[in-house]
C-alpha cells in the first residue's frame, strides 16, 4: 500500500509540473494588479472585461503566451478554444474554468459559483469521506489493544521484537478492517483539486473581476486590509481555523503511536503554517473555496459519525 501511495504522489507531482500558471513578468519584475495585489499570469484563458486590466495586459501583450486579441472573451470561452494542450490543463484547468464561468453566469456571482462547485466536488467525494470516518471509528475500537501492544514491546529495540510488534499490529488492523494509509487519501486528493481551482481562478480574469460581500474575488487579504476592508481579517481567520479542523479530522483515523502519524503530524503542522502565511496572498475566490469545502467537510464528518453511531447501536 505504501508503494502505491508513493506512485500516486509521484504521478500527482508529474501532472502538477506541466502546464502550470506562468507569472507575467516585465524583465525580472513580477506584474501585479495594483488595485487587488494579485499577481497576473501570462497564460490566461480569456480576455479580461475590465478596461484597466485589459490595458495592463495589452501593455505586456508580447509577453503573453497567446496574444490578447487571439483569446476568446470569458463569456464565450470553451475548453477547445485555447491551444494550450498539456495534460494538466486539458483534464483539470480548462474544464474547471469553463464550469465556474457557466455557474457564475447562472447564479450571477463568480464567488457563489466557486463555492457551489467546491461543495459539489465534496459531495462527489462523499464515499471516500464515509470510508475515512469509518476508519476513524474502527481505530477507536482498536485503541485499547494497540496500547497493549505498545506496552508489551516498550523499550524493545531488537529486530525480533520489532518484527513481532509489526506482525501483531497488522493482524489487529486486519481484525478491525483498518487501513493505516486510507486516512490520508482524502488529503492527497484535495491537493490537485486545490491547485486546479487556484490555476483556473488565476487564469480567468472574469472570475477575479467579480465581488462577494464587498470583497473583490481577485484581491488578496493583505491588500484588502491595506485598503481598510477589515472583513479580510475574518477571511484569514476562517482559512486557518477550517484548515486546522480539516487536518485534525484526517488525523483521527490514525493510531496516535504509529510512526506514520508522527510524520503526518509534522507535515500537517508545516502545511497549516504554510497555509496561514499563504492566506495573506491568496485571491479571495480561492480563499472562499478553501473555507467552504473544508468547513463543509468538518460538518459532513460529524453527520457521518452520528449515522455510523446509530447504525452501530442497532447492530
Amino acid at each position: 500500500m505504501k508503494k502505491k501511495l508513493q506512485i500516486f504522489v509521484l504521478a500527482v507531482l508529474l501532472i502538477l509540473s506541466t502546464g502550470c500558471t506562468k507569472t507575467l513578468k516585465d524583465g525580472k519584475n513580477v506584474v501585479t494588479n495594483e488595485e487587488t495585489g494579485q499577481t497576473l499570469t501570462s497564460n490566461i484563458l480569456c480576455q479580461p472585461s475590465d478596461e484597466k486590466l485589459y490595458e495592463t495586459y495589452k501593455e505586456y501583450n508580447d509577453k503573453l503566451a497567446i496574444p490578447l486579441d487571439d483569446l476568446p472573451t470569458c463569456s464565450t470561452f470553451t475548453p477547445n478554444k485555447i491551444k494550450y494542450k498539456s495534460l494538466w490543463e486539458s483534464i483539470f484547468i480548462k474544464p474547471l474554468a469553463y464550469i465556474i464561468l457557466k455557474f457564475g453566469k447562472l447564479v450571477n456571482n463568480m464567488g457563489i459559483s466557486v463555492m457551489i462547485i467546491g461543495l459539489l466536488i465534496r459531495l462527489i467525494m462523499l464515499p471516500i469521506q464515509i470510508k475515512t470516518v469509518n476508519q476513524s471509528e474502527n481505530m477507536k475500537k482498536a485503541q485499547p489493544e494497540i496500547e497493549k501492544i505498545e506496552k508489551k514491546y516498550k523499550n524493545k529495540t531488537d529486530n525480533e521484537s520489532l518484527m513481532a510488534k509489526s506482525q501483531e499490529t497488522m493482524l489487529l488492523y486486519k481484525k478491525y478492517k483498518i487501513n493505516p494509509v486510507s486516512g490520508c487519501i482524502l488529503a492527497f486528493i484535495q491537493l490537485p483539486l486545490f491547485f486546479a481551482f487556484l490555476e483556473a481562478i488565476n487564469r480567468v480574469p472574469a472570475i477575479f473581476e467579480g465581488t462577494f460581500l464587498t470583497m473583490n474575488l481577485g484581491m488578496t487579504p493583505a491588500t484588502g486590509v491595506a485598503h481598510h476592508n477589515y472583513i479580510y481579517i475574518i477571511l484569514i481567520i476562517l482559512i486557518i481555523v477550517t484548515t486546522y479542523l480539516s487536518f485534525k479530522n484526517s488525523m483521527a483515523s490514525q493510531s496516535p503511536n504509529s510512526e506514520m502519524v508522527q510524520q503526518m503530524k509534522m507535515m500537517f503542522i508545516f502545511m497549516i503554517l504554510m497555509v496561514s502565511i499563504a492566506s495573506l496572498s491568496l485571491p479571495t475566490a480561492i480563499a472562499l473555496y478553501w473555507i467552504v469545502t473544508n468547513g463543509f467537510a468538518v460538518i459532513q464528518n460529524l453527520i457521518i459519525k452520528k449515522i455510523l453511531e446509530k447504525k452501530e447501536k442497532r447492530i
